[in-house]
C-alpha cells in the first residue's frame, strides 16, 4: 500500500506541475507581443530614425552654408584696416595733391571696395543726426549736444562699420549727444 500511495502522490505532483507549467506558458503566450505589434513597434522606430536623419542633413546643410558665408570674415575685418587707410588717403590728396594722382587712388580704392562687396562686405550708412542704436554702434565719447534735437542722437561718425551678411563685423564708432 505504501508504493500505492508514493505512486499516488507522485502521480498528483506531476499533475500540479503539469498544469503550473500549462498556466505559465500560457502565460508566456500572452506576454509575447503579436506580429502585428512588433511590426508597429519597428514600424515606429523606423520613421523616428528617418525623422532624425533627415533633421541631421537640414542641420549639417546649413551649418555648412553658414560656415561658407563667414569662412573669409577674418580675411574681410583684416582688410577693412586697408580701406580706412584708402579712405584717410584720398581725403589728403583730395586736399593737397595732383588731379590725376586722386584719379588713380580712387579707381585701386573702387576696384577694391567692390571686390570686398562681391564677397559680402557691406558699409552701414550712419549720419550725424541718426538715433543711436547699440546692436549696430558703438559710442566712443558723449559730447554736450550742439542742439536739443542732438541729444541722445549721433552728433558724428568717426570710423564707418560693417557687416557680412547679416552679421555685424564691425560697429560704426560714433559720437553722442548729450
Amino acid at each position: 500500500m505504501e508504493n500505492q500511495d508514493i505512486n499516488e502522490e507522485n502521480i498528483n505532483k506531476q499533475q500540479e506541475d503539469n498544469i503550473q507549467s500549462e498556466n505559465a506558458s500560457e502565460q508566456n503566450v500572452t506576454n509575447t507581443p503579436t506580429a502585428e505589434e512588433l511590426l508597429a513597434e519597428e514600424k515606429d522606430r523606423y520613421i523616428r530614425l528617418y525623422a532624425e536623419f533627415e533633421n541631421y542633413k537640414k542641420r549639417t546643410s546649413k551649418e555648412k552654408m553658414e560656415f561658407f558665408q563667414y569662412a573669409n570674415q577674418d580675411m574681410m575685418v583684416s582688410m577693412l584696416g586697408v580701406l580706412d587707410d584708402f579712405e584717410r588717403a584720398l581725403k589728403e590728396i583730395a586736399k593737397n595733391g595732383n588731379p590725376a594722382d586722386l584719379q588713380g587712388v580712387e579707381l585701386i580704392y573702387q576696384k577694391f571696395k567692390n571686390k570686398l562687396t562681391e564677397k559680402g562686405l557691406k558699409s552701414m550708412e550712419v549720419k550725424a543726426g541718426d538715433s543711436f542704436n547699440v546692436d549696430l554702434h558703438e559710442a566712443i565719447t558723449q559730447i554736450p549736444a550742439p542742439s536739443d534735437d542732438l541729444k541722445g542722437k549721433i552728433v558724428d561718425v568717426i570710423e564707418t562699420g560693417y557687416t557680412l551678411g547679416d552679421k555685424v563685423i564691425r560697429f560704426a564708432k560714433v559720437v553722442t549727444g548729450n
